[in-house]
């Protein structure tokens, strides 16, 4: 999928909506996310935070997980946004979990730069094609992975 054919303005408002329904009560810090996928489908997350703070998920694995319970498919296109509906970054975690569902020509919005692929947000990043090429597990049916 094109730059061009990527609507970021409806992604950053599914974001702004998704960081609405956020939970945060510790941080304060409440945060939306969107991506589009391949097939052009969209999907959304936010972060839910625990008092057991590690126990916490971002918003980028909800929206992960949301993707794979509605059937999986490769990101394409991802926006994130904190409470004051601003362009944030995902954390390094979260930058592996995009990666994972969206390898390395995912286009992140970036606060400064605009749409920027994965292999900027994450450069020389660790994915499946690494455990394959390595000897990873053999029970991992590599051809299935996204990249």
């Amino acid at each position: 999928m094109a730059m061009g054919e990527i609507n970021w303005t409806k992604l950053e408002e599914l974001a702004i909506e998704a960081m609405g329904t956020a939970y945060a009560p510790y941080s304060g810090y409440p945060v939306g996310v969107a991506g589009l996928t391949a097939d052009g489908r969209l999907v959304s997350g936010c972060n839910v935070e625990n008092a057991s703070t590690g126990l916490g998920t971002c918003a980028e694995n909800g929206m992960v997980s949301a993707l794979i319970r509605a059937g999986g498919g490769r990101l394409v296109a991802v926006y994130c946004v904190n409470g004051n509906e601003e362009v944030v970054v995902p954390c390094g975690r979260c930058r592996q979990i995009l990666y994972e569902h969206g390898g390395p020509e995912l286009l992140v919005y970036m606060p400064e730069a605009g749409p920027q692929p994965m292999t900027y947000v994450l450069p020389e990043a660790f994915g499946p094609r690494s455990l394959q090429e390595y000897g990873g597990s053999a029970s991992v049916d590599y051809s299935k992975t996204i990249f």
